[in-house]
């Protein structure tokens, strides 16, 4: 099976943006190294992520410290959406 494609969506990066450039700088390094090669290969589970219960269309989290990033997958298209980022305080 082909790797899944990653797209960030407008509300992703802008979400990105908000965040201090610490934050961001760190985000984007446990992005670049971990996340999207885990979610290229396997979108659906792992140590990280978990399915959401009561979205349309369905919707996975992944943990990443005190961050929850939240994506959709177009299994047909082979995409992964990220469609937002915050603090675990804000996200639920």
């Amino acid at each position: 099976m082909p790797d899944f494609r990653v797209f960030e969506t407008d509300e992703f990066l802008k979400q990105l943006q908000k965040l201090t450039p610490r934050d961001t700088g760190f985000l984007r390094k446990k992005l670049d190294d971990y996340v999207y090669p885990q979610v290229k290969r396997q979108p659906f589970a792992g140590r990280n992520i978990k399915k959401l219960k009561g979205y349309s269309p369905d919707s996975w989290r992944y943990r990443i410290g005190r961050f929850r990033l939240f994506y959709a997958i177009d299994q047909r298209r082979h995409i992964i959406f990220f469609l937002t980022v915050d603090f675990r305080k804000d996200a639920y």
